[in-house]
């Protein structure tokens, strides 16, 4: 074969190649302008207040494409209301990879869905990136190597308030109020693992439905058990229920919250800022509705960008689990931008496992999202807050499940 000849079947199969690696793009949810991402989210249903994850994600990808995308391709951000039912996660999620030929599948709410579309999207190794869930289920690249997590799990935030109440009320009553599901199960779990040997302080617990019409029969319940601890796990409105519904029994226990239900705007001022006084959580995120972080650049940018890209009715922006859809998609897009231009769903999963020392600007000060090869857990931290009737005040520094060092 000649100089030419050769030359020419060099460039044939240079093409060739090229093409190919075009269409895989193509199949894999890319074209050499668009990102395609799935999401799915409860517009409806009875955790409907946490659709406003999903609407602050679209506010944010509309923000970057208007920047002008990630990498020069603007993000097509797919989102479905499943109406957290897990059947029905598993046929949208079907259809996202198939037929709208997602690249990845991010941010979904929710244990039980999450885990129904686990196995499906890892045995078709189609990422299942920063799922809106703090099951530890969710977070083993061992079996699931194309699954990972993102905020803290919910068994070490039970942890977390375990010590706190070894570190400040060694000894005190403690009664908890906790949904019944995954979520309030894992938590509750938690509490008891970080308690060990004197988890039988806990002399009461309650496990409720999300759409319980019978919050004044258990905090009446609770009362009347003489605790001096209560642990309350499950969502803002229920959150505040249960606040004011203490208050108006006139009963004042050390009242803990999770992290989830922890807004000011959602949770505390419904339950009047005077009956939350004193009320205690471990959280991640600045909460935009304290004065603290008023004048803060994230603050700002925060509403700004909601200003702009929020649809009208969409939502609050003043909403909690906002902030944290928000701050969600910041991550996704630090992935695809470290991605480059080799965005196979490969070169997305060893870039999420790739993040060191990560800031999102509307994280709490000392919070960093870090992963490696077997940490699939971005953020890892939380810090302990109190409300003073006005702002959160901080309790001592960052915490992971520790809490015994910190004096009273």
């Amino acid at each position: 074969m000649n100089a030419v000849a050769r030359a020419l079947l060099a460039i044939l199969v240079a093409l060739t190649s090229l093409s190919a690696i075009s269409d895989r793009a193509r199949e894999h949810g890319v074209t050499d302008t668009e990102i395609r991402i799935g999401n799915l989210m409860p517009y409806t249903g009875p955790l409907q207040a946490f659709g406003s994850i999903g609407k602050a994600e679209a506010a944010y990808f509309a923000r970057i494409n208007a920047r002008g995308g990630i990498n020069g391709r603007k993000v097509r951000f797919i989102s479905y209301d499943d109406n957290s039912d897990p059947s029905t996660a598993l046929d949208l999620t079907r259809g996202l990879v198939e037929r709208d030929n997602v690249l990845l599948m991010f941010g979904a709410f929710g244990t039980p869905g999450n885990l129904a579309v686990r196995r499906y999207l890892n045995e078709r190794q189609v990422p299942q990136l920063f799922v809106a869930s703090g099951d530890q289920q969710l977070t083993d690249p061992s079996v699931f190597p194309w699954t990972m997590g993102w905020q803290p799990s919910f068994r070490a935030e039970g942890r977390i308030y375990a010590n706190f109440i070894q570190a400040f009320y060694p000894g005190k009553k403690i009664v908890v109020l906790w949904q019944n599901d995954q979520f309030g199960r894992d938590l509750y779990k938690g509490l008891e693992e970080g308690l060990g040997d004197v988890a039988r302080m806990i002399i009461v617990d309650i496990a409720y439905d999300i759409g319980d019409e019978h919050l004044d029969t258990h905090v009446s319940i609770l009362k009347r058990s003489g605790a001096d601890v209560l642990l309350f796990a499950g969502v803002p409105a229920n959150a505040a229920r249960t606040i004011r519904l203490a208050a108006d029994l006139n009963w004042h226990p050390v009242f803990i919250l999770n992290d989830m239900a922890a807004s000011i705007a959602t949770a505390l001022k419904p339950a009047g800022l005077e009956n939350a006084v004193g009320v205690v959580s471990a959280t991640f995120l600045k909460d935009v509705n304290d004065p603290a972080w008023q004048d803060d650049p994230a603050t700002r940018d925060w509403l700004s960008s909601m200003d702009e890209f929020y649809r009208s009715g969409d939502g609050d922006k003043d909403d909690s689990a906002a902030l944290f859809g928000y701050a969600a998609a910041a991550t996704l897009a630090q992935v695809l931008t470290q991605c480059g231009d080799d965005l196979s769903r490969e070169n997305v999963m060893r870039q999420a496992a790739a993040l060191e020392e990560y800031q999102v600007p509307v994280l709490l000060p000392g919070i960093r999202i870090s992963t490696g090869r077997w940490d699939f857990r971005p953020i890892k931290q939380l810090r302990l807050v109190q409300f003073d009737g006005r702002t959160w005040q901080p309790i001592g520094d960052v915490v992971e499940t520790a809490f015994s060092d910190i004096k009273k």
